[in-house]
């Protein structure tokens, strides 16, 4: 199963969103082709309207712990409410582009 597929899957689970994007944006960083390291998820749910931004991002954490432990590298997290995502009408905020970072372009081996 595909790292992009096991994230959805197991946030679908644990939080039963009325919306969620994952979203694969390896490619916008010093990887190789086809990986998935990069991630921005975008998770609405009810769970999250008691919660403050932290605990959010606590929760999402937990739930995705072996991911983060293995593949994935870089976790890009927007947790909304309902009535949250409602006064946003669906607007994330952009991902930064890379600004490089790997070795060989620090002038590592």
């Amino acid at each position: 199963m595909l790292v992009q597929e096991t994230i959805q899957g197991k946030l679908l689970a644990a939080l039963t969103p009325s919306h969620l994007e994952v979203i694969n944006e390896s490619h916008m960083h010093s990887v190789p082709a086809n990986s998935e390291t990069h991630f921005k998820v975008v998770v609405v749910a009810d769970a999250f309207a008691t919660l403050r931004k932290v605990a959010r991002q606590q929760r999402v954490y937990q739930i995705l712990a072996e991911e983060l432990a293995g593949p994935v590298h870089a976790l890009a997290m927007h947790t909304y409410s309902p009535d949250e995502w409602a006064a946003r009408a669906g607007a994330v905020p952009a991902s930064p582009d890379c600004l490089g970072g790997s070795k060989k372009e620090q002038g590592g081996n």
